[in-house]
């Protein structure tokens, strides 16, 4: 019996090369010559193999993968669209690839021209009066606001300020981001329409507040309607309004959080402005604020005097949330990304997002069930299939989805839904696709109910089936010799 995972994964052949080294610049030293104290004294057994076979290998493996260049990639709240080549072309160019950050300012002044001018673009695509482009990602864009939050009120000495209202349908993040902060979570319910409870704000208002995190639209891709309401009254009690950009793609160009009464917002620049970032980077999320915040955005900061650009560090600024100017290559590609579409059709990504995903809603109602009627934003959520009689789940629906080409869409997310399925179908597809994801929907439905053992047993077509999730995770198992010794433990 032919074992097809050594097959695929042990390639390793005694006395085999892949590797060609040019001619040492350098004076060359034996192993004798060198300290002991350096030098490896167990055996790191390497794979021994042609360059042919390692390029083989990671093509196969990459074409084993599943992205937005291989299908339809429907993540709710992750905004997974298109990344142009163009973008990626220019970020690869060598006159970036070779920069190093300890130069003279002097000798990259195209870079912190970049800065500088995506900076004033994301002010003026926001409503906001400056940015700092410096933390990593999302997540700590958002810890960087919340700390430019309580500096803030802490400037004023308003130290009883610890609070933050965070509505029970945020991201995950945000209240995680505030605990880091050490600052206090207090929850605000939501409507049966899926916005804020103006009523149960109001009762959670008090000179304790520092502020409020909010998504609009938010996670359940609803527009909060009542937003000008909801800043008027936090802001009327001392606070602060933080938005979370995670949905930004869905008003790109048509309305701006800085005019809604945002105080403080992150923008991820690898969801809305094009940086491939499925498996966990890389990431940027930029932090704009309103006039009277700016003097607290964190060092090193880049400024514009008499056509040179210069490095400034404040000393009033929070100090340094990353090294040196953040991820200076998922900026760039923003900055291309954003001229490329000019001011004239950044105008068209909202509504085209928005258009993608009512009709995806319109098209399953029928059988995937709408705790929330009505039009939605750039995403919306079903609560399960409607026909649950024969115990089909949700990550059942996901499973099988992989057996048509497509990615699942975010699962159990929200946590307002038992069986949550939240679309997110981004502005670049096209209606053919979606009219196959559609498709593909329905059969899955249609499966749930006329055979169901096909659905909870799925994936079937993929490399490999359905596996215990919660002890995958529990016992990682990242190389071939950990699977034989696992595969000796079943036994």
């Amino acid at each position: 019996m032919v074992n097809y995972t050594k097959l695929i994964f042990e390639q390793s052949v005694q006395g085999r090369m892949g590797y060609s080294l040019p001619e040492a610049v350098f004076p060359c030293y034996s192993i004798k010559q060198l300290s002991s104290s350096i030098l490896r004294h167990s055996s790191l057994d390497l794979p021994e193999v042609s360059e042919l076979d390692v390029l083989r290998h990671f093509t196969n493996i990459s074409n084993k993968n599943h992205g937005v260049e291989t299908g339809f990639y429907p993540l709710g709240s992750c905004t997974m669209k298109y990344n142009p080549k163009m973008n990626e072309e220019i970020a690869s160019y060598p006159a970036f690839n070779q920069l190093h950050p300890l130069q003279s300012p002097l000798q990259v002044q195209g870079v912190l021209k970049v800065y500088d001018e995506l900076s004033r673009i994301l002010s003026e695509i926001s409503g906001l009066a400056a940015y700092s482009l410096n933390p990593f990602a999302g997540s700590q864009g958002e810890l960087t606001g919340l700390m430019i939050m309580k500096a803030y009120h802490e400037s004023r000495g308003d130290f009883k300020r610890t609070k933050v209202l965070v509505p029970d349908s945020a991201h995950g993040t945000n209240p995680a981001s505030v605990a880091v902060c050490g600052m206090q979570v207090i929850e605000i319910k939501s409507t049966d329409k899926g916005t804020v409870d103006l009523e149960d704000l109001k009762n959670h208002l008090s000179d304790e507040i520092a502020g409020m995190m909010l998504t609009n639209p938010n996670t359940i891709g609803i527009f909060e309607k009542d937003i000008c309401e909801i800043s008027k009254v936090v802001h009327e009690t001392g606070g602060l309004m933080y938005y979370d950009g995670a949905n930004l793609n869905a008003l790109l160009g048509m309305a701006r959080p800085g005019d809604m009464g945002f105080d403080i917002m992150h923008i991820n620049l690898h969801k809305t402005f094009s940086t491939p970032h499925g498996g966990g980077g890389p990431g940027s999320g930029p932090v704009g604020v309103v006039e009277k915040l700016v003097s607290f955005l964190p060092n090193p900061r880049v400024k514009h005097q008499d056509g040179m650009y210069y490095v400034e560090h404040s000393k009033d600024a929070l100090g340094q949330v990353s090294g040196f100017f953040g991820n200076f290559k998922v900026w760039l590609r923003a900055y291309v990304y954003i001229l490329s579409l000019g001011k004239e059709h950044i105008k068209e990504v909202g509504p085209l997002a928005t258009l993608n995903a009512n009709y995806i809603k319109d098209s399953i109602k029928d059988d995937y069930y709408l705790p929330i009627e009505g039009f939605c934003m750039h995403e919306c959520v079903f609560d399960g299939l409607i026909d649950q009689s024969t115990g089909v789940k949700t990550l059942d629906v996901a499973k099988r989805l992989l057996d048509f080409g497509f990615h699942a869409p975010t699962i159990y997310f929200p946590l307002l839904f038992h069986q949550s399925i939240m679309i997110e179908p981004t502005e670049v597809e096209s209606k053919q696709t979606l009219d196959e994801f559609i498709q593909a929907m329905k059969l899955v439905a249609h499966e749930a109910r006329t055979n169901p053992d096909v659905v909870k047993n799925a994936p079937h077509t993929t490399p490999i089936s359905r596996i215990d999730e919660v002890y995958a995770a529990k016992k990682m198992i990242l190389t071939y010799k950990d699977y034989l010794a696992e595969c000796a433990l079943q036994k």
